[in-house]
């Protein structure tokens, strides 16, 4: 039999209604979140690794002004743009992140070089992006991020701030604020998975805040039976460790990957007041997309059947 193989990706969960989305801008979301899962897929179809599947299809929402992530990336409350992303081979165990960093266009591409070619797994700020530099990566322009969309969302957050909040450093945050993150996770025809997840983190965070998309175990995790990215607000899967947990409660409580999941996000995040999703493959091809916002941007591409994009709760 040909052992199954496939990927899924998520673009971002939070508040997404249909009422309050135009259909260009909807077909341009399903556009790119197919384009990525294409993207993936073909590396896997060429017999090529999870690894740089994952990593592929992330690039192309990275690379759309419509995400979270790369050149889409939300402001912070100085008014940059800084951004978070972690890759990991579940075949090796190896990881590689980056965290705060300014002046990359693809993050996750930085994050697997710090993988492959540094000893250590999360490198920081100005030195991420030192390494980057002597490691053949040209640093782009802060221009080079901005869009008005994600201008306005800091402005209005700004607002919101002086109006609501005394306490200098209290966020502020529109619910839909918290959210916003890309990644993929896939399983290869060796039965080899990886997972990847990258983000542009808080709109008017401060004082050098990282999320979960930085940090392995918590957004981002894959060993020999899994993989997972999640999204959402990044300090709930921090303290859950939520990545992980779903993959521990595989191994240590036998649950299925849909079991695990479901759990996961319930136990974790929905009984705990935080929002958010994730996605997750295992090496018999078993998918799971769940989350309790209103929407999350998600889609699959399996060996047996067509491509499914999905972004609103069913």
């Amino acid at each position: 039999m040909t052992r199954p193989f496939g990927i899924v990706i998520h673009g971002g969960a939070g508040t997404i209604l249909k009422s309050k989305m135009t259909p260009e801008k909807e077909a341009c979301i399903i556009e790119t979140l197919t384009e990525a899962l294409y993207v993936g897929f073909t590396v896997l179809q060429k017999g090529h690794g999870a690894l740089g599947a994952v990593r592929k299809a992330v690039n192309v929402m990275e690379n759309s002004p419509l995400f979270n992530a790369g050149r889409g990336a939300v402001f912070t409350h100085d008014g940059l743009n800084e951004q978070d992303a972690t890759i990991m081979d579940g075949f090796t165990g190896q990881a590689g992140a980056v965290a705060g960093v300014r002046r990359i266009a693809n993050p996750i591409d930085l994050a697997a070089r710090v993988m492959s070619d540094s000893p250590h797994v999360l490198l920081i700020g100005e030195g991420a992006e030192r390494f980057a530099t002597e490691h053949g990566f040209k640093l782009v322009d802060k221009e080079y991020f901005y869009t008005d969309q994600r201008w306005e969302q800091l402005q209005a957050a700004l607002t919101r701030e002086k109006e609501t909040s005394d306490r200098k450093g209290d966020l502020a945050l529109s619910e839909d604020d918290k959210h916003g993150t890309v990644g993929a996770v896939a399983l290869d025809k060796h039965g080899c998975l990886a997972a990847a997840t990258s983000s542009g983190g808080m709109t008017n965070k401060r004082f050098g805040r990282v999320g979960d998309s930085a940090c392995v175990g918590a957004g981002t995790f894959a060993d020999k039976q899994c993989a997972v990215s999640t999204t959402g607000h990044g300090e709930f899967f921090m303290r859950g460790v939520l990545a992980y947990d779903i993959a521990a409660r595989m191994r240590y409580g036998g649950m299925s990957l849909e079991e695990a999941a479901g759990a996961s996000v319930r136990e974790n995040l929905t009984d705990r007041k935080g929002t958010g999703g994730l996605i997750a493959i295992d090496k018999d091809g078993n998918i799971a997309l769940p989350f309790n916002t209103e929407g999350m941007y998600r889609g699959y591409l399996m060996s047996a059947g067509e491509p499914v994009v999905k972004i609103f709760k069913e």
